[in-house]
């Protein structure tokens, strides 16, 4: 930082040159009668006592260097708070006497409080090679110290990288994410996004970019920052023919949406990339909660596709239409069972007017409705595309399999969804509900003029559970969003009529075919 000259001690007017040689001051004319410059005129020294003149300025003092920090601790755990490193070396731990006490953060109130030991760990550097400092992390602790889901040991240390995540107690419980000062990786990012953010770790990645952690700069609260690649979103062949107006379209749409089950945008940046600053969602993905061993209980997964139904009927009530429903596309808000969702990802949706129907291939081709398959290039598709991906969804959610699959030799993948042949293994589905079942069936209908639409679905009898839509009001107030009761009521004039309200659904099903893994599917 640059340094200003001090000017503070202002000269009186006695110290100031005479005009035409001469002083204007009495003072000063005596001073010209007993001494005078070898020139003949007068000095502005002449003209004043000496023991007047003001002490002659030394070169000030440079500023008191403070020191910078050369590590910082971003809080992820509830009830820790950001910690900068400047020292070379810091104490985490219920005890006092740490530096970072947990003790003083008013933890007690959290679940693993009593698990986190006096000393738990610390923190420190040292000098390594090319006289440069290494960051470690040391665990002291009887419950454990993890970096990165990595367990370090007691008494053992590994180094401390940049967006090394730590745990405490147990792998999941993650408490900080280092950031190391001394590396600079903010200036790849675009400079109006560096004045605002502080980009952080990756969370998840696809085709054409990632999903990163990052810390608002004015409050520190988490964001997640959707960054595309323009160069592989534009040669991606399973975008539109113009992939530009797809980026503006999910803008378009984020901009415009305002649902507590819909994903909110904070910002966004166009460089040479392209930034989009979501709300971040702690649970993470709701396919990394159904591709557990341990299945998800109905009551959860009906918790969840409650909320999935109100947000996509919300969609649709303004004319758009995701075209993307799947699991990795709904976010759970907390690592906590019982918890709000939201849907994200719209690259691919639509912003329909009254009569418009879609003709273009997308989606991802698990979740792809029949209509999508049979009529690409002579035909159009509407809503009902994302009712048919909710019935694979919910398939999946309370059995913990896909109902259609590559790994199916008897049909292609093809096939199977046109002719709405799912794969039925009875074992998996034993402790499902009937009603849920029949859920399932009226949505994974192959002839969309028969298959439920939202509304009905919400009308469904599974659905008329008075529990499961208080705890969602409560998950509501607890976030202080406010959302009205979901209206079951037709849709807008948009909406097609139902053709065969009465007609039985045409699924098919196959028995104790065998199980099959749950694929991601990017």
């Amino acid at each position: 930082m640059s340094r200003e000259t001090r000017s503070d001690a202002q000269p009186s007017q006695g110290t100031q040159p005479s005009q035409g040689g001469t002083s204007s001051s009495s003072s000063a004319s005596q001073g010209a009668s007993q001494s005078s410059s070898s020139s003949g005129t007068l000095s502005s020294l002449d003209t004043v006592p000496t023991q007047e003149l003001p002490s002659i300025p030394e070169d000030p003092e440079p500023d008191e260097l403070v020191p910078q920090p050369w590590g910082r601790l971003f809080a992820l755990g509830k009830g820790f708070s950001n910690w900068d490193c400047v020292n070379d070396e810091y104490w985490f731990g219920r005890d006092k006497s740490c530096d970072y006490s947990f003790s003083k953060l008013g933890l007690s109130e959290t679940g693993f409080y009593q698990n986190y030991s006096k000393k738990h760990f610390r923190i420190f550097r040292e000098m390594g090679p090319k006289n440069s400092y290494v960051a470690y992390i040391e665990d002291h602790s009887a419950n454990g110290t993890f970096i990165n889901r990595e367990l370090i040991g007691k008494g053992k240390r590994l180094p401390l990288t940049h967006n090394s995540e730590i745990a405490l107690s147990i792998q999941t419980n993650k408490v900080f994410v280092f950031s190391d000062l001394t590396v600079d990786d903010q200036l790849v990012f675009p400079r109006e996004f560096r004045e605002k953010y502080i980009m952080s770790k990756t969370l998840g990645s696809g085709a054409c970019g990632e999903v990163k952690l990052a810390f608002e700069k004015s409050t520190c609260n988490k964001v997640a920052v959707k960054i595309i690649n323009k160069r592989k979103f534009m040669a991606s062949g399973g975008r539109e023919a113009n992939p530009a107006f797809n980026i503006n379209t999910e803008i378009e749409i984020l901009k415009k949406i305002d649902h507590p089950c819909l994903i909110k945008i904070k910002n966004f940046f166009e460089a040479e990339d392209y930034y989009i600053v979501l709300e971040l969602m702690e649970g993470g993905e709701l396919y990394d909660r159904v591709s557990r061993p341990v299945k998800m209980k109905e009551a959860t997964c009906k918790l969840y596709f409650y909320q999935m139904l109100l947000a996509v009927k919300y969609l649709h009530d303004n004319g758009i239409i995701h075209r993307d429903l799947k699991p990795e596309n709904v976010l759970l808000s907390s690592s906590e069972e019982t918890c709000l969702i939201k849907i994200t990802d719209f690259g691919q949706s639509k912003i329909l007017g009254e009569t418009s129907l879609m003709k273009t291939l997308c989606g991802t081709p698990t979740y792809l409705a029949p209509e999508v398959l049979n009529s690409f290039g002579t035909a159009g598709y509407s809503r009902a595309v994302d009712c048919w991906s909710l019935g694979v969804i919910l398939f999946v959610c309370l059995c913990g399999y896909p109902p259609f699959n590559e790994q199916n030799t008897q049909l292609s993948l093809k096939d199977q969804i046109t002719r709405g042949e799912y794969t039925f293994i009875s074992k998996e589905w034993k402790h499902v509900s009937n009603m849920a079942l029949d859920l399932v069936k009226k949505l994974l209908v192959v002839d969309p003029s028969k298959r439920f639409t939202i509304e009905e679905a919400l009308e469904h009898p599974w659905l008329q559970d008075e529990d499961m839509k208080n705890t969602f009001q409560q998950l509501l107030a607890q976030t202080s969003a406010t959302m009205n009761p979901p209206q079951t009521s037709k849709m807008p004039v948009a909406t097609r009529k139902r053709l065969h309200e009465n007609e039985d659904e045409s699924v098919s099903s196959k028995r104790d075919v065998p199980s099959t893994s749950l694929q991601k599917m990017r």
